[in-house]
């Protein structure tokens, strides 16, 4: 069963997907919170295994309360929900532990194939987030910032971290770390399979 926690300060979207989600039989909405620091004692009281977050919400943000969530309750798959491509800071939820995003524009029934989705351990991105120009739909990318856009460029081409590093005027731990959130951001299973992967896609930068 699917135990459901949302944060978000607009209720009328909230009360939107209650409605909607009361109708699904796998799926048990736990309550909503309007900020991160509700969101937190949410979590504590009702323990759910999926929950949902604005990225941007007064007292606390999302990023700040996932991070809080996922160190005590490293088991609960979050989704960071957003109401338009905010790169940086889709990139920080992720950063913090996010299985996912999704626009607040996306349909309900996209939201629940999201929900599922980060549910059974997988990822979840949405696809109007960044469009996927590739024909092969299984290559398909997850957001990448642009720098880490650059790194990969150069770890197609065999470049060593350190000579990525000298080629971009960065530190070679920044490279490092910038390759391990790839990794994970494009569920990968090491540096073998970002090479293979960055060489075989033919990244379009």
């Amino acid at each position: 069963m699917i135990r459901l926690a949302i944060a978000e300060d607009h209720i009328a979207l909230i009360d939107g997907i209650r409605v909607f989600i009361e109708h699904e039989e796998d799926i048990e909405f736990l309550g909503f919170a309007g900020n991160g620091k509700e969101l937190i004692e949410l979590v504590e009281k009702k323990k759910p295994n999926v929950v949902i977050t604005d990225i941007r919400m007064p007292v606390m943000d999302g990023i700040e309360a996932t991070k809080l969530i996922l160190k005590k309750n490293p088991e609960i798959k979050v989704i960071a929900f957003t109401m338009f491509d905010q790169d940086n800071a889709v990139e920080q939820m992720l950063s913090a532990g996010a299985k996912g995003y999704i626009l607040k524009n996306a349909s309900l029934k996209e939201l629940l194939f999201a929900i599922r989705k980060v549910h059974s351990g997988d990822v979840y991105y949405d696809p109007n987030i960044e469009a996927d120009s590739s024909e092969n739909a299984a290559k398909k990318k997850p957001l990448l910032t642009r720098r880490q856009q650059e790194i990969l460029k150069l770890v197609g081409q065999g470049k060593t971290n350190q000579e990525i590093a000298d080629a971009l005027f960065i530190g070679k731990t920044t490279v490092e770390t910038h390759r391990k959130n790839m990794i994970r951001k494009l569920n990968l299973q090491g540096a073998g399979e970002l090479l293979r992967y960055a060489v075989e896609c033919k990244y379009d930068f």
